[in-house]
């Protein structure tokens, strides 16, 4: 009775084979150099002119700071893990919206948030400008949350950040916390890092901030009237840190789950070119590097694929929406690779699942 059953599910599995077989052949064929609509449209490089150099990345983006044109871009709009990249949007939401002389006391729940710190100290009082350095070199989840906090509350401020990237027509964005920390439903991509760093560079302070080397950050609050004592804190950007020729800055990131991730833009001859990478398995600096020489080499040479400011005339969500995680961000969260062919493996599945159904019929009739 059980042989129905087993060719039900012979005649489901050989369908999705059938059908999976051309699709992934399709998927690795387009992996070499292709035109400007793979950007938007599929998998692998984009690129019009001289072919960049292979970079270990899951997903990179070169483009023009000046133009918003896109130079190239690897899988530019992949929804992936953002780390402490994202830092760049809680930059640009809250810089407009504080007054960096204002002093903020720190909070239990500031000094105590997870991940890298700066080291702020609960009940110290910190002006708002020394918490934007202490967000922005060693990358502090204690700076953050406190900069939320002052802001009107971590709520306000991960539906501010995310108004604030649709306003910017960063489509592939959703926050949900200040930090880049791996959380469910989290996601950006390349393309809207650029984005960020593009709209973080035009503000004076933001500019001041990702191209400090190191700074003297202060420590605890003293009793009475004793000096306040001060240590330094470090940029951790690897082409800053090495002095690479013009370099503004902006933004590395780390996690377990996101890997390393890495915005950065570097001025020359007047141009200004801004490169993105997501899921760096190479040595971050050496990624970059090579996306830069590449550009600035190339630069005349070079047809856009597309633009920073594509989506910008898109009208943004609703408040509400902003704050509903987009729809690939279950699949994200639970591990599932981020991928233009994931629909068509879903539709695959279904199939395979309409065998199974089909079987289970016949296995019904010859039961009775």
């Amino acid at each position: 009775m059980t042989l129905p059953l087993r060719a039900a599910c012979s005649v489901g599995a050989g369908l999705l084979l059938a059908l999976a077989g051309p699709a992934a052949a399709g998927a690795s064929a387009a992996g070499a150099w292709q035109n400007g609509d793979a950007l938007n449209d599929g998998p692998g490089v984009a690129v019009i002119g001289p072919a960049p150099p292979k970079v270990k990345a899951e997903s990179w983006i070169v483009a023009d700071a000046e133009t918003g044109e896109v130079l190239a871009g690897k899988n530019a709009h992949a929804r992936l893990r953002p780390a402490s990249a994202l830092k760049t949007l809680t930059a640009i939401t809250l810089l407009p919206q504080l007054n960096l002389d204002d002093p903020y006391r720190v909070q239990w729940e500031d000094a105590n948030a997870k991940g890298s710190a700066v080291g702020i100290v609960p009940g110290s009082r910190y002006t708002i400008d020394e918490l934007f350095y202490g967000l922005l070199l060693p990358s502090g989840n204690d700076a953050a949350r406190a900069l939320a906090s002052a802001a009107g509350g971590l709520r306000y401020t991960v539906r501010a950040m995310n108004n604030v990237a649709d306003s910017l027509g960063a489509r592939n964005t959703q926050a949900v916390n200040p930090t880049g920390l791996d959380a469910p439903g989290q996601v950006s991509s390349a393309f809207d890092l650029a984005i960020f760093a593009r709209a973080g560079l035009a503000d004076r302070d933001f500019r001041r901030y990702v191209s400090t080397v190191s700074t003297a950050f202060p420590a605890q609050e003293p009793k009475r009237d004793k000096l306040r004592q001060t240590y330094m804190i470090y940029n951790q950007n690897p082409l800053l840190l090495e002095g690479y020729r013009g370099v503004l800055g902006v933004k590395t990131g780390y996690t377990t789950q996101a890997g390393r991730t890495f915005v950065a833009a570097v001025e020359r001859g007047g141009r200004t070119l801004i490169v993105s990478l997501m899921d760096i398995v190479e040595p971050t600096d050496t990624a970059a590097r090579r996306l830069f020489e590449w550009g600035f080499t190339h630069r005349d040479a070079i047809t856009a694929v597309g633009s920073l400011d594509e989506l910008e005339s898109a009208a943004p969500p609703d408040d509400d929406e902003a704050t509903t995680p987009p729809p690939q961000a279950a699949g994200v969260a639970a591990g599932a690779i981020d991928d233009p062919s994931s629909s068509r493996a879903i539709l695959l599945w279904g199939l395979a699942g309409a065998g199974l159904l089909v079987g289970g019929w016949f296995l019904q009739r010859s039961r009775r």
